[in-house]
């Protein structure tokens, strides 16, 4: 049977590496699911893998489109399962690696169809964001959806604003939707998931932080100021220096911002991969013996 193996862990904790080791180990390729390196504008702020990283190992979906047209779900679903079927007719393996749990489960599993809401509802919850009522949208989420509150990003307005459209919409649960079971893929899947302790994660994500500053950050951020008003770039790392640029904070206090919400987001990332028992979880450190271990090479 084919197999796909997938590299899954909180950002910094080393999956790229990993993923390219396993990828020239078994000669194959290697399918991005981290949704913010789609983006051809987003590179620094998102630690996109250097051109010596994908020439490695070839990728996919890596800076395939841009920030004027935004990619859900579904559309990935699809596209992912067709370079994997192509990817398996001339190999057994294919790797799969990211930090985005939503488009690792569409897949992995399969995503259910979620109800469009109305112009007008999308219109007021976007508009409320922007007036900086996420606490008060996030309260709501807990109260109509205390499951997928409690592993959602809290820094993420995108995933709040889209739970809350599909549970006005359709007044159920935005969970029910997404934890449905669905029809098992028709290839074997090994999830590899990495691991450390948590101070020295903590203190890669900081030093990851200041890498970034010095590649160049902020002037990748300027130089996307004119589509700042895009939801995809009302992510972490971004929106810190965004509020700088307009006097909100100093340079410092937006890298320590940047660095304290990405360890927030970390710590998410380790509570959302909590509920699945079929992840093999390896120490970062002891990723030598992947394969015979886990995938019986």
């Amino acid at each position: 049977m084919k197999r796909l193996i997938v590299i899954v862990g909180p950002t910094a904790i080393g999956k790229t590496a990993t993923a390219i080791k396993l990828a020239q180990e078994l000669q194959t390729e290697i399918v991005s699911c981290d949704s913010r390196q789609f983006y051809q504008e987003l590179n620094i702020g998102v630690a996109r893998p250097s051109l010596k990283e994908l020439h490695a190992a070839k990728h996919h979906f890596i800076a395939c489109r841009s920030v004027t047209s935004p990619y859900n779900v579904y559309d990935y679903e699809h596209d992912a399962l067709a370079v994997i079927d192509k990817i398996f007719a001339s190999n057994d393996n294919a790797i799969a690696v990211g930090g985005s749990g939503l488009y690792i489960d569409a897949l992995c599993k399969g995503i259910n169809f979620l109800p469009d809401p109305t112009p007008e509802l999308r219109a007021e919850l976007s508009g409320k964001i922007a007036d900086g009522y996420l606490p008060e949208l996030l309260n709501e989420l807990r109260q109509l959806d205390p499951e997928y509150h409690a592993v959602v990003d809290q820094q993420n307005p995108i995933r709040i604003q889209r739970a809350l459209e599909v549970i006005y919409t359709s007044g159920q649960p935005y969970s029910k939707f997404i934890n449905k079971e669905l029809p098992q893929r028709p290839f074997e899947i090994v999830k590899i998931g990495l691991y450390s302790d948590r101070d020295e994660l903590k203190e890669r994500i900081y030093q990851r932080v200041e890498t970034m500053l010095k590649l160049g950050l902020l002037d990748e951020v300027q130089s996307l100021l004119p589509y700042r008003t895009l939801n995809t770039l009302n992510t972490v790392g971004y929106k810190e220096i965004f509020d700088h640029l307009d006097g909100k904070s100093t340079l410092q206090q937006a890298v320590t911002n940047i660095k304290n919400h990405t360890w927030q987001y970390a710590k998410k990332q380790i509570t959302w991969l909590k509920r699945y028992d079929e992840i093999n979880w390896v120490d970062r450190k002891k990723t030598e013996n992947i394969l015979q271990v886990f995938c019986k090479k």
